[in-house]
């Protein structure tokens, strides 16, 4: 997918960009490539692939969620921030934090920042299980996304205590979304989340599955919940 077709398929889900929206988009290309020399940060390089497999997928959390309004969005685990930073180039009005593990991610993100001029951006570098725990953070959110970073049950305990009550979690997974979603539905209960809808969907050109998981946050979340860093993947809840 190239830019003039990424900026096309988007229009086709009613996402115009601008001019300096699509030289955005060709910074972010560019100095992820460059900085992927120094430390890793994606296996893909090339153009169409990085304009399809990462910008246009992270967007698409946007053909089921109402991005347009005003909303804090914290982005869990997101390594070259994927998905928070394209639907912030999409959606310029969003507050966005981001919580990753690796300095040299947390480095990169700034640097980016910097370079596409983002303002309302945050980069904290945490385990999202303390970062969880964080009074200033916990609940706080209105909108809570991950993508690829881990199975439904362990990505509940991550992510749900993170988002205010009546909030929502998005996840962006593969194929095997219904499965793990069927091994999770305890896990999401015990943290205050409901399934709200699970929506499927083909990449274009490419045609590999994704689906997109909305959950709702209708209770607070025990306080025992992130447990200590590790264990959330170690021994999901049951």
């Amino acid at each position: 997918m190239n830019p003039t077709q990424f900026a096309t398929e988007l229009e086709k889900k009613g996402i115009n960009l601008s001019e300096r929206q699509l030289e955005q988009f060709h910074i972010y290309y560019k100095t992820l490539v460059e900085w992927n020399e120094k430390i890793n940060l994606t296996a893909l390089t090339d153009e169409e692939d990085v304009y399809l497999k990462h910008f246009y997928d992270s967007i698409s959390a946007a053909f089921y969620h109402d991005f347009t309004k005003e909303q804090h969005i914290c982005d869990v685990g997101a390594g070259a921030g994927f998905p928070s930073i394209p639907i912030k180039i999409c959606f310029p009005h969003l507050k966005v934090t981001i919580v990753d593990s690796l300095q040299k991610r947390i480095g990169f993100l700034n640097h980016l920042a910097s370079q596409l001029e983002l303002s309302d951006v945050a980069f904290y570098h945490d385990r999202a299980e303390t970062f969880g725990k964080n009074g200033k953070f916990r609940e706080s959110y209105d909108t809570v996304m991950a993508r690829a970073v881990a199975r439904m049950s362990v990505l509940s305990e991550l992510c749900l205590p993170l988002v205010k009550k009546n909030g929502t979690f998005i996840a962006m997974k593969g194929s095997q979304a219904n499965e793990e979603l069927q091994l999770a539905k305890n896990a999401i209960e015990i943290l205050g989340g409901e399934v709200d809808s699970n929506h499927t969907f083909s990449l274009p050109e490419e045609n590999s599955d994704r689906s997109i998981v909305i959950i709702s946050k209708k209770r607070q979340t025990p306080k025992k919940y992130p447990r200590k860093p590790g264990t959330p993947n170690k021994e999901p809840i049951e």
